[in-house]
């Protein structure tokens, strides 16, 4: 790796990190939004570790499909 080009490799990948963090946070946010029920109080209070795991997975989804796109 060129030296020249390494700060220009560092700006690009803040901003594609900053990307991707504001549409993961956009992706939490319209998840508890349509939830029916309050997500926080289900998983903490109530112990439900179901919704815990599909929340998980949604999680895990959604940050594989933000690493490919800025990666492409």
């Amino acid at each position: 790796m060129k030296l020249d080009h390494l700060g220009e490799a560092v700006v690009s990948s803040a901003v594609f990190a900053g990307i991707g963090l504001v549409v993961f946070g956009l992706a939490f946010w319209i998840m508890n939004k349509l939830a029916p029920f309050p997500i926080k109080k289900e998983i903490e209070e109530d112990q439900n570790v179901a919704l815990a795991v599909i929340m998980a997975g949604v999680i895990i989804g959604i940050s594989l499909i933000i690493s490919s796109a800025v990666g492409a």
